[in-house]
């Protein structure tokens, strides 16, 4: 028996369709800078497609010592600060996901964290704060004002909270003490909620570049992605007509779109890879940990 859909299902996919070209568009377009000569990329001729290809920017990321020291100050901070947001998630949702009864203190706690994530300490504070600790210029400024992700806590606290308790009991008559039952029991079976905080925390530090800009103030200790931003300049074509060969051509290596556009590929590719590997476990760890109030 055939199949049969009806036209809001063909409106859904219209809608699909149109929601997955604005998403590859911009990255093809990089890509497609990233393999053009420099000159037709500075003049707005490439759009989806290289012309004059060439793959001189790419030869070139590796003869750039910058690009790999912060790309290595990146990886740090994706590894360093994914340990810590996964880390205190499995810490805190573990007694959170309790009833009143269990932990009487329960909603107050759940309160304050609700409290951080609908309103923050502002930035001239946070910067303050990071200042008088002495954090300025460190990694630990980039990864610890966000230690504790409150929406992928309650992600987590919600999956915790559909694990069946008679485990738990089962576990305490046989002596298991908290820490046992969280690491052997509910660790194990939150794996899909796990591996979807984990993702979040993975692109949310590798494609944050704001906080570098504000509390590093030395190039060798720069994320990637502050660093790529740092190297947007804007060509002023209004003045190309009035300025001289060598001018025009001071202006075109100092944009350089296709060398900045190669930085932009190479740096998309970490997270390309890793993603397959936890897609499978996102949609279930969104689900189940959403079901839960």
């Amino acid at each position: 028996m055939k199949q049969k859909y009806s036209i809001a299902d063909a409106i859904i996919w219209i809608a699909l369709a149109v929601a997955g070209i604005s998403c590859l568009a911009p990255m093809l377009n990089t890509l497609a800078i990233s393999l053009s000569d420099k000159t037709s990329a500075a003049l707005g001729r490439v759009y989806f497609w290289p012309v004059n290809f060439n793959v001189s920017s790419y030869i070139k990321i590796l003869e750039e010592r910058q690009f790999f020291r912060s790309f290595g100050n990146s990886l740090m901070r994706v590894a360093l600060g994914g340990t810590i947001n996964i880390s205190m998630c499995i810490v805190m949702a573990y007694p959170l996901s309790k009833d009143r009864v269990a932990f009487r203190m329960r909603d107050v706690y759940i309160w304050v964290v609700v409290f951080t994530m609908l309103f923050s300490g502002g930035l001239v504070p946070t910067f303050l704060v990071i200042k008088s600790l002495g954090l300025m210029n460190t990694i630990w400024s980039l990864v610890l004002p966000g230690a504790v992700p409150v929406f992928s806590l309650i992600l987590l606290m919600n999956f915790y909270k559909g694990i069946p308790k008679a485990l738990e009991e089962a576990a305490r008559v046989d002596g298991a003490n908290p820490w046992y039952i969280l690491f052997k029991i509910y660790v194990p079976l939150s794996k899909p909620s796990i591996a979807t905080i984990a993702l979040f925390s993975i692109v949310g530090h590798w494609n944050a570049f704001f906080d570098g800009k504000i509390y590093i103030n030395t190039p060798l200790k720069m994320p990637l992605q502050t660093y790529i931003q740092s190297l947007t300049v804007q060509v002023d074509f209004t003045r190309l007509a009035s300025m001289t060969r060598e001018q025009v051509l001071e202006q075109l290596e100092r944009s350089n779109l296709t060398f900045n556009s190669a930085k932009v590929v190479v740096s998309m590719v970490p997270i390309l890879l890793i993603y397959p590997f936890l897609q499978r476990y996102f949609v279930t760890g969104i689900v189940m940990g959403a079901v839960k109030g």
